[in-house]
């Protein structure tokens, strides 16, 4: 354990030896890239260019648990993990730069998610749609996606659930990312003149009391993304136009505003969960989930039968979704989340009474619970 004891008490000292520290950091963090890169050379002797595979989910998420339970502070275990994923990222940069796709445009909450869960040292590939961002995956131009697939207070993103039916692509991966929205402005205009404030018809939904509070005789104007609202905020502000727009952190950093109010959100923990969308299978990592796709067959309690199968071989089932199946009138499919790997006894059990129950059972990929 550290102890504060063991440092020296004048400032002079206390700076002297951060810079000590600073130096021995700088060190390691060096020695571990050599590492990465030796990483990236036997995996290339071993398995050729070709078929390698640099990003391993599983063992991101091992390494961050690890760096958590270890942590002694006094920085949060949260804090302590993402300076490590940023780091990971640095080093995996070193062995290839990954390209990744997500529902853009760039400044969006999806992008957030991405540098959150990949750390910043990625190529950014910013997709106009959600099933864009699937095809860029599925082609391989793009090594992963990331789409949002539900909102604690908005609910299930249907278009990401509905884009798994005919794709062959897995889920690698989830993040959580907490939504802060703020309003934001140029620095060269003055609050009390905004005329306007523009963002997504849900950061605008997700903010409304505070609107009706604080800014009640402002016209509110949905775009399409709240990026492209500070897009927007931006432009005006370098034409002298006094316009606000509701947005997050990312948003504000790259149109260069400021933030007039912060976490102005109706409800503080609301939160998006995201997937990671790839092209192969992820191996356990010790604290998993598993996504399935479920087609029913239309008798009576075809779904009871299929949900008596969790509670029998008593596997945790996480999260339920309906959605039309759009091939028989008033067919249905299930999208189920359930505690476990594809691999694991219990979940192997489920799976296959479920085959024999319904009319398919597509798995859409076990991978590691979010960490951050």
């Amino acid at each position: 354990m550290l102890d504060k004891k063991m440092l020296p008490d004048t400032l002079p000292g206390l700076r002297d030896r951060i810079d000590e520290i600073d130096q021995k950091i700088q060190q390691l963090i060096n020695e571990r890239a050599l590492c990465a890169q030796k990483v990236a050379d036997v995996k290339v002797a071993e398995q050729g260019e070709e078929g390698v595979v640099f990003y391993r989910p599983e063992r991101e998420a091992q390494v961050l648990r690890r760096v958590m339970e270890r942590n002694e502070g006094p920085l949060g275990n949260e804090e302590m993990a993402k300076v490590f994923r940023q780091i990971m990222s640095s080093c995996l940069a070193l062995e290839k730069p990954m390209r990744i796709a997500f529902l853009g445009p760039e400044g969006t909450f999806t992008q957030q998610a991405a540098h959150k869960h990949f750390g910043k040292s990625i190529v950014s590939a910013p997709m106009a749609a959600i099933d864009e961002v699937f095809r860029e995956v599925e082609s391989g131009a793009a090594n992963y996606g990331v789409v949002p697939v539900e909102n604690s207070t908005e609910g299930v993103v249907n278009h990401t659930l509905d884009s798994f039916r005919s794709s062959h692509l897995k889920i690698c991966g989830e993040v959580e990312e907490r939504i802060h929205h703020h309003l934001l402005i140029s620095p060269n205009i003055n609050a009390e003149d905004v005329t306007h404030i523009y963002s997504h018809q849900q950061a605008l939904a997700q903010c409304r009391a505070w609107l009706d509070r604080y800014w009640p005789h402002v016209e509110r104007v949905s775009v399409s993304s709240n990026a492209e609202a500070a897009r927007l905020v931006s432009e005006a502000g370098r034409n002298g136009k006094a316009v606000a727009a509701i947005a997050g952190e990312i948003a504000c950093e790259l149109y260069g505003l400021q933030k007039e109010s912060s976490n102005i959100e109706d409800h503080p923990e609301n939160t998006t969960r995201f997937l990671i969308i790839g092209n192969q299978d992820v191996p356990a990592s010790g604290s998993d989930k598993t996504s399935l796709l479920i087609s029913a067959k239309n008798e009576p309690g075809a779904l009871y039968r299929l949900l008596e199968a969790f509670e029998r071989h008593r596997v945790d089932m996480t999260r339920l979704e309906t959605r039309p199946s759009l091939i028989s009138k008033w067919g249905y499919i299930f999208y189920i989340d359930c505690v476990g790997h594809y691999s694991d006894a219990s979940c192997k059990a489920v799976i296959s009474e479920l085959r024999e129950r319904a009319s398919e059972v597509k798995v859409l990929g076990s991978y590691p619970v979010a960490v951050l």
